[in-house]
Order: structure tokens, then C-alpha cells, then sequence
């Protein structure tokens, strides 16, 4: 990345660079159909041309590249998580992001700033030497630390104990990370389709068709492709996809709602999550605070924001941040996040047989989307589940094998 930056502003002329090819007409067969433009289903196509070679590919979006979640989420990166699985599969992630720049040639602004999840209770100084003690177990880093540390830490912070809910302690993840959400999309979208991937926006799935037990082909607004294998990687919209190819999820589609702050000098360096007061704020290197909380409580699949939402933010924000007071809020979004009943994705295999499912991701799936992408992309590549994903699988549910990761995940974006 250097390198390229030094000859690009040593070079007398600067040839722009069309960012993804024209759009082409869709094909009638494809080896593998991607359903989802966003950041889980670029990654995987990228993934099946880089490792296995299957380039025979096609992405489909209703809308454009990362115009759903992918362009709506808060981009932060963590690994400290509360079962064996999800640290597993969540330190993969952090290990891929932190080379991913320089694998898409692209810069996403990765950019490590510590990670700290405040606890306000004894429950939840417990749970948070719960988490610390199976994050070290695996190999990430993440530790208990108390009040002093995180003065040193976030000096900025109000730690007084007069405050409403006096922080008492917090878990401390140094590998804690934000990046720009859509430049991964971006890379991923353009190294892919310097593949042979095709990326097809505005194309919207209106049917499966479907053979017994296989999907055969996908029904479009601009025509039906066949396939020998699909996947479908739509978050929020993941359960109306899944009932056009007959199959039900255990899932409830909520809002989750953020906001971003008016440019501010560079004060906060750690993320800062407070899953008692359900809220946390990192800033940007631009100066802004991305700001968010605990998705809706109530299923909806409009991409709208309330003053309910601004409001109580605002007051449990003030609690940790009182200077903020006449700070102003320059934006506000939502998107719409796919929630199962133990906080965990579903990843693999559907009902099925050459139908895949990646969904599920409430509200942590940017975090995870090289190393879903990767691993899902090995999931279609040889029709075998690997080993990192068997415990998200649906059937858990059939089989009562649920992920309790609730702990981790409600607000600890």
C-alpha cells in the first residue's frame, strides 16, 4: 500500500480507475449464485475466486453494493466474546482484518483502539471475569481491570462515584478496532470482480426454484438463473428469503438504531461500551462520535429512526460523557438486524441440500465478515461444513445446542 501511494503521486499523469466493471447481462447458468451485495457475500465471492479458483460466480442485490446493513452499522472489530465458539470464530475474524488493506490492496482504515466494556454491577464484574478468563484460555486478549486502569485508559470518562451507576470496573480488549465499513465492501466488490465475479445490483430474488431437495435455479426481476449451488447472505431480509425456498428460521427481524456526532478534536481513543446503561461511542479519525444501543424492541423491518431512541441514548451518554451535553447529533439511521434466541449467527446448511444459509448476525455481523466470507466460501467450494462454523448451525435449534452468547452481544457491539 505504501509503495503503490508513492508511485501514484510520483506519476506525471493519475488515469482514474473505474471501480467496479460495466455491468454486464446476466448469464442463464451460473456455478454459484450469492443472494446479498453487502460485506458477507462480496467477501465470499472474493474468497471462492482467490483460494478455490470458482470464478463462474454471480453476486444479485435489490438495491447496491453495501446499501443495507454493511452501510448502516457502527465498524467496530472485537474478538472478546463469551463461549469457546464465538472467540474462536471472532479472533479469526480480527486476524484477517488486520491484513485485509493489504490483501484488497484497498485501504480500510483499520484502525486498533482498545476495547472496554464498563461494568456497573457485581453481576457484571462477574460476568466480564467470565469472558476475560475464556478469552485468555483461547489466546485473545482481553483482561479485567479496575478503576485506576481505566482512568489511565479514558482519562475523559466520568468515573465519580456520585454518577447514577458509578462504573465499578470494565473488561479491557486491546485488540478492540473500528474500520470503514464500506470501504470492505468496496474492496472486496472490486477484488472480486477483478476475478471474473459478476456483480449484479438492482436485481432483485423474486423465487427458489426448486428439484426435491435442491435448488435448481433463482428467479430475478431480470430473468431466472440456474445454479449448482446458492447462497444467501441478506441479513435483516434473511426469513423472507429463506420462506421463498421453504424453509422457516428462528429468527425476529428489529430495528438498530445509531447516530453520529458533529466533528469533534480527537478525544476518545477506546471504544467504550456500557451494556447496563445500553449504549457505546467510539469516535472517528474525522473527529465524529458513532453512537448506538440495544436494537428496538419490537419487530419492524423499516429502516427508520425515532426520537425514543435519540433521547434515551442522549441521557445514559451524558451519564459517562457529561461534557457532551451540547454536543450536536449531525445524523441518524437504523438498520434492520436478523435476531436468533441465543444471540448467535446460523451459518451452513439449510434444509437444502445445495442451499446455504449465512444470517442471524443481530448486531455483530461487520465484525465478522472476512472471516464468514472465507469460511463460507469454503462451505460451497468442497459441500463440507468446516469445523470453525458446525456450532452455528441451524439444526441447534432441533437439537437444543444453543450458543448463549447474549452476555457478550446484546450491546457490546
Amino acid at each position: 500500500m505504501p509503495i503503490g501511494l508513492l508511485k501514484y503521486g510520483l506519476a506525471r499523469r493519475y488515469p482514474a480507475r473505474r471501480q467496479f466493471p460495466p455491468e454486464r447481462p446476466l448469464k442463464p447458468v451460473y456455478d454459484i449464485v450469492i443472494i446479498g451485495a453487502g460485506g458477507h457475500g462480496l467477501a465470499a465471492a472474493y474468497y471462492l475466486a482467490k483460494q478455490w479458483g470458482l470464478r463462474n460466480v454471480c453476486v444479485l442485490d435489490k438495491g447496491w453494493i453495501a446499501g443495507g446493513n454493511t452501510g448502516r452499522n457502527t465498524a467496530i472489530v472485537r474478538a472478546n466474546y463469551l463461549t469457546p465458539e464465538g472467540v474462536r470464530f471472532y479472533a479469526e475474524s480480527v486476524a484477517l482484518f488486520r491484513e485485509l488493506s493489504q490483501e484488497l490492496d484497498f485501504n480500510i482504515l483499520y484502525s486498533e483502539r482498545g476495547h472496554l466494556t464498563l461494568a456497573h454491577t457485581d453481576a457484571a464484574l462477574r460476568t466480564a471475569r467470565w469472558r476475560a478468563e475464556v478469552n485468555k484460555h483461547l489466546g485473545v486478549s482481553s483482561e479485567l481491570i479496575g478503576v485506576d486502569e481505566i482512568r489511565r485508559l479514558c482519562p475523559v470518562l466520568n468515573l465519580s462515584e456520585e454518577a447514577r451507576y458509578p462504573v465499578l470496573g470494565a473488561l479491557y480488549h486491546p485488540p478492540g478496532a473500528i474500520a470503514r465499513h464500506d470501504a470492505i465492501a468496496w474492496g472486496y466488490a472490486r477484488a472480486a470482480a477483478d476475478m471474473g465475479v459478476e456483480l449484479h445490483q438492482h436485481t432483485e430474488v423474486t423465487g427458489i426454484r426448486r428439484q426435491g431437495d435442491r435448488v435448481v435455479g433463482v428467479e430475478t426481476n431480470r430473468g431466472v438463473i440456474s445454479c449448482a449451488r446458492a447462497l444467501q447472505a441478506v441479513a435483516g431480509s434473511s426469513s423472507r428469503l429463506a420462506a421463498l425456498a421453504g424453509f422457516r428460521l428462528p429468527i425476529v427481524t428489529v430495528p438498530l438504531q445509531a447516530c453520529v456526532s458533529q466533528p469533534l478534536q480527537p478525544f476518545l481513543d477506546p471504544i467504550v461500551v456500557s451494556a447496563s446503561l445500553h449504549c457505546y461511542v467510539s469516535q472517528t479519525p474525522r473527529g465524529e462520535l458513532v453512537m448506538g444501543g440495544a436494537v428496538d424492541g419490537y419487530p419492524l423491518y423499516q429502516q427508520r429512526s425515532t426520537l425514543d431512541f435519540k433521547e434515551t441514548l442522549m441521557s445514559d451518554l451524558l451519564e459517562l460523557f457529561p461534557f457532551l451535553s451540547e454536543v450536536k447529533v449531525l445524523r441518524q439511521w437504523a438498520g434492520i438486524a436478523d435476531m436468533t434466541p441465543d444471540f448467535s449467527p446460523v451459518m451452513g446448511e439449510t434444509p437444502l441440500a445445495n442451499y446455504y444459509i449465512d444470517a442471524g448476525w443481530g448486531t455483530w455481523g461487520f465484525k465478522a465478515t472476512p472471516v464468514c466470507g472465507k469460511r463460507m466460501a469454503e462451505t460451497l467450494a468442497t459441500g463440507a461444513v468446516p469445523d470453525l462454523l458446525r456450532p452455528f448451525a441451524l439444526q441447534r435449534f432441533d437439537s437444543f445446542r444453543q450458543l448463549g452468547e447474549r452476555g457478550a452481544a446484546a450491546v457490546g457491539h
